[in-house]
C-alpha cells in the first residue's frame, strides 16, 4: 500500500528542510502540525500556514467542506504542542502555545487567507461555514 498524499507531503516536508515542491508546490509556507488525540496518539498534520510576527497560523478549511475536520477538537483541548516550519537550518521544530482567534483579530488573519488561491473556493463551497484558525506562538 503506497503513502498517503499527507505522508507524501510530510516526508518532503522533512527531506528538503521544509521547502515542498511536490506532490504540490507550497514552497515555505507548510506548517506541520503535531495534535495529540483523545486517545494520546499523536498525528502531524502539513497546513498552509499564515505567519505573522505573532507567530505561525493555521485554518481548518476541509477544502470548504460544511463541517471542521477532527483535529480542530483535538487543537481545541491543547494548550501547547510543536510544530515543524522551514527554519535557516531547514526544517525545525518549534515548542508552541495555541490560540483559537476569534472576533477582528481572526478575521483579520482570514483576510490573508482570502488572497491566496484556493482559500476564497473554499469560503464559497462551505455554506457560510466560519473557518477556525489557530495560531502557534513560540513557547
Amino acid at each position: 500500500m503506497g503513502m498517503s498524499f499527507n505522508d507524501d507531503v510530510i516526508l518532503s516536508f522533512r527531506a528538503n528542510g521544509g521547502v515542498v515542491k511536490e506532490p504540490v508546490d507550497w514552497g515555505d509556507s507548510l506548517v506541520l502540525v503535531h495534535v495529540i488525540r483523545k486517545d494520546g496518539s499523536e498525528r502531524v498534520l502539513p497546513l498552509r500556514g499564515v505567519v505573522t510576527d505573532d507567530g505561525w497560523h493555521v485554518t481548518a478549511t476541509a477544502a470548504g467542506a460544511p463541517k471542521n475536520p477532527g483535529w480542530v477538537y483535538n487543537l481545541r483541548r491543547m494548550d501547547s504542542t510543536t510544530i515543524e516550519v522551514a527554519g535557516d537550518g531547514g526544517a525545525e521544530p518549534v515548542p508552541v502555545t495555541v490560540t483559537e482567534l476569534t472576533g477582528a483579530e481572526r478575521d483579520a488573519i482570514w483576510a490573508r487567507y482570502l488572497e491566496i488561491p484556493p482559500f476564497p473556493s473554499y469560503e464559497e463551497k462551505s455554506g457560510g461555514r466560519v473557518f477556525p484558525i489557530f495560531r502557534f506562538a513560540r513557547a
